[in-house]
């Protein structure tokens, strides 16, 4: 029997693993995340979108790396800060997200999930699911899906 609306019963508690890019607080569902490393050296991809970093071996597991930066359309790393990997599982195997910082898993209600507001950048609107106000920050939620859209990709260097 469901739960009624008026019921005192607890929602589930979401948990977002976290980390900055530019200054940004992203989170993605913890249960996506395979694992967060240290910097990687990276082999470029030749004639790849400059979204595609380049290659990583992950034991022995050929690992693509996004350039979170340039796929938020955001400025690009400093030359002497190094990239962070949240290395995340899709349907389409295993993909590296580069961050400027990992950060810890918060969790939080879906009672407190808002929409992205309609005054965010357009490129990060439409790769953020919403938002979650925090005691002292706001957590935008990645969508991964979408985030490693590249078909996207092109669209958004060719505009």
């Amino acid at each position: 029997m469901a739960p009624s609306p008026n019921s005192t019963e607890a929602q589930p508690v979401l948990r977002y693993a976290t980390f900055v890019v530019a200054g940004h607080y992203f989170g993605t569902d913890v249960t996506q995340v395979q694992e967060v490393l240290r910097h990687q050296t990276m082999t470029p991809v030749p004639l790849a979108p400059p979204v595609i970093r380049g290659l990583i071996n992950l034991r022995g597991q050929i690992v693509t790396a996004i350039e979170m930066r340039q796929r938020l359309g955001l400025a690009a790393r400093a030359d002497s800060q190094e990239a962070m990997n949240v290395v995340v599982r899709t349907d389409d195997g295993v993909i590296s997200l580069l961050v400027d910082e990992i950060g810890d898993v918060v969790e939080s209600e879906p009672g407190l999930f808002e929409d992205p507001p309609e005054s965010l950048d357009p490129v990060l609107r439409s790769l953020v699911s919403g938002i979650y106000k925090l005691k002292d920050r706001l957590l935008l939620v990645l969508d991964i899906r979408q985030t490693l859209n590249l078909d996207a990709v092109v669209v958004q260097l060719a505009g």
